[in-house]
């Protein structure tokens, strides 16, 4: 290949692939807490250590999310989660528009799922603006409004949008169980959905053993027991691979909003 067709290869290179030579995990068979998983990437000369949930660093690079979690991990949730939503919804012959919640939305892949479902409106949110950023940039028609904001005290503009929503759904994917989304802002989320609406996530599967009895894992556990939500539908699935190549599972959920959560509730999860 000369010097020219070199030039044309990496200008229409997709921004993932860019990232084949460029990014290495730990020596296969090595143990760590999910929590603590890395690469490294090069930049340059030099390797730079990136944990897997540096996701500010992660969403400012192009392609990078993709190729680490989609081709290298071989990540399904939002596929996984999105379509359980969809099996739910026609088991229960839902015919009103979907209108959705995306929280915790990164850079957008759950928002297209939605859309390829059929949603008619998508609002996005998440804490991080280089999430954001992220999806304007790989993404740019799928959200009908994207925010940054803590949904602990959202803004007046957010929560003003997200009443006018008047959405039937919320989806959080993979953002549960290791303290990115409080419960306090789960709570504010699933507060805007209305009464008979679906709650669809995902959740590392032992975090849903009684052995966990506080965050996300306890506030779900009474919220069916005690008749707030109702469960729809389960599936146990393969998340993604670990970096030292061993399969993480986690569980997808979908439940039916019956109830608001009383604030007594929270603090009993906390």
């Amino acid at each position: 290949m000369n010097h020219v067709d070199d030039v044309d290869a990496v200008l229409t290179m997709s921004p993932s692939r860019a990232w084949e030579s460029r990014l290495r995990l730990p020596v296969r068979g090595q143990r760590m807490p999910q929590d603590s998983e890395y690469c490294e990437i090069r930049e340059g000369s030099k390797w730079r250590r990136l944990r897997f949930h540096d996701y500010h660093e992660i969403f400012n690079r192009p392609g990078l999310y993709e190729y680490l979690y989609c081709d290298l991990l071989q990540c399904r949730s939002p596929q996984r989660v999105v379509g359980l939503l969809a099996e739910v919804r026609d088991d229960l012959g839902g015919t009103e528009p979907l209108r959705a919640i995306d929280l915790g939305a990164g850079n957008g892949i759950v928002g297209d799922e939605l859309r390829r479902i059929g949603a008619a409106d998508v609002v996005g949110i998440d804490i991080l603006a280089e999430a954001r950023a992220a999806a304007q940039r790989d993404f740019p028609h799928v959200y009908s409004d994207y925010y940054v904001a803590d949904m602990v005290d959202p803004p007046a503009e957010v929560d003003r949008r997200l009443r006018a929503l008047r959405p039937n759904a919320l989806t959080c994917v993979a953002a549960l169980g290791f303290g990115d989304i409080p419960p306090r802002a789960y709570h504010r989320a699933v507060s805007y959905v209305a009464l008979g609406g679906l709650l669809a996530f995902n959740i590392k599967a032992e975090f849903l053993d009684a052995r966990y009895t506080y965050g996300f894992s306890e506030l779900m556990r009474r919220m069916v027991n005690e008749g707030i939500v109702q469960l729809e539908a389960t599936r146990r699935y393969r998340h993604r691979l670990a970096a030292n190549g061993e399969s993480i599972y986690y569980t997808a959920m979908v439940v039916t909003k019956l109830k608001e959560i009383p604030a007594s509730m929270l603090v009993e999860a906390s």
